[in-house]
């Protein structure tokens, strides 16, 4: 279905956000995937999900990714592969006492946050992580410097927090969180420690601001707002937070099209559509096919942002992991 530039408004309609979908951090994980498929064969061991999304862990089971909780499920000498989240450096640390051979797929801008921790923390600040409790991203950058980190789970979290010396006090984030929320809960922490220091740069990365403004310009036009994303999707919930909070009457996330209750679309005019940084574009397409099959036909283009970042693959790619790994557990076995 193409989308045509926003015009007036029509009996039913949809806005569909642009940009929407995978972001580059995505979209480098999921090839990494692909690729190491291709390149070594079945099976790959990845920690957690590659990215929150239902439908792209799916199918790359089916293509033979492992998925697992823990270092501790991977067989001696497999290959394994971290996820776009991140992790910390026991984690690291648990692969190579395994003797596994390793796949960083960790987003840069992820990356980037954890590099920042371990400057702060060489430099004895008390570090400010805003963020949601438990959410892998979350433990990956804690991992970093667990003695110097406190979490800080939203603005209603501040008066709990405590600091060693007020003027050495530096606040990071999650990179997948709403930007109102995280400016709110900044804005608590400076009241507290007024000599409070930014990172150098802005944690929350450019895909979930981009799509969280997307959402912001259509959510006052629309009635209702789908989302597409996955419940483990923290920027894919944070939409729905986003589109509410922009006027939006209704706002609902759906894995598939299937999920969509055709009882939201009583008395609305205008459904908006956008998708969180892990979602393919297959499944917005059947989103918007769900919608014309119902009467909403005429798609308007609702564009917050131009994308052009791409990340170059891990390097680890460009290595026998095979060989590697086979090296590593046989090294092991002739150590017993």
């Amino acid at each position: 279905m193409t989308a045509t530039p926003a015009g007036p408004s029509n009996d039913k309609r949809v806005l569909l956000a642009a940009p929407r979908g995978y972001c580059a951090g995505v979209d480098r994980a999921v090839i990494a995937v692909e690729k190491a498929l291709e390149q070594y064969g079945a099976p790959i061991y990845v920690r957690h999900e590659i990215v929150h999304n239902k439908y792209v862990v799916q199918t790359l089971e089916k293509k033979g990714a492992i998925f697992v909780e823990a270092t501790a499920e991977v067989p001696e000498g497999s290959i394994v592969m971290f996820s776009a989240h991140g992790v910390a450096p026991t984690v690291h640390t648990e692969a190579a006492e395994r003797k596994l051979a390793t796949i960083d797929a960790t987003c840069p801008l992820v990356t980037k946050v954890h590099k920042e921790a371990v400057r702060f923390a060489k430099e004895d600040y008390d570090i400010l992580l805003i963020g949601h409790e438990g959410h892998e991203e979350v433990i990956g950058t804690s991992g970093e410097a667990p003695e110097h980190i406190t979490l800080v789970d939203g603005p209603e979290d501040v008066a709990n927090v405590s600091v060693r010396d007020d003027s050495k006090v530096v606040w990071l984030s999650q990179t997948t969180l709403s930007v109102d929320e995280t400016m709110e809960t900044v804005d608590a922490l400076k009241e507290k420690f007024p000599q409070l220091i930014s990172p150098p740069s802005d944690d929350i990365c450019y895909a979930t601001q981009n799509r969280q403004i997307a959402v912001k310009q259509m959510g006052a036009d629309a009635d209702l707002v789908i989302v597409v994303g996955s419940k483990n999707s923290s920027n894919s919930v944070r939409l729905v937070e986003v589109a509410l909070g922009a006027g939006a009457r209704d706002a609902h996330l759906v894995d598939f099209a299937e999920e969509i209750d055709e009882a939201w679309l009583e008395g609305v005019s205008t459904v908006g559509v956008t998708s969180g940084a892990s979602v393919p574009e297959v499944l917005v397409e059947g989103v918007l096919e769900w919608l014309s099959q119902r009467g909403y036909e005429d798609v308007e283009l609702v564009k917050a942002a131009e994308e052009s970042i791409t990340f170059s693959l891990p390097k680890e790619l460009r290595r026998d992991l095979r060989a590697e790994a086979a090296a590593l557990a046989a090294g092991a076995r002739s150590t017993r």
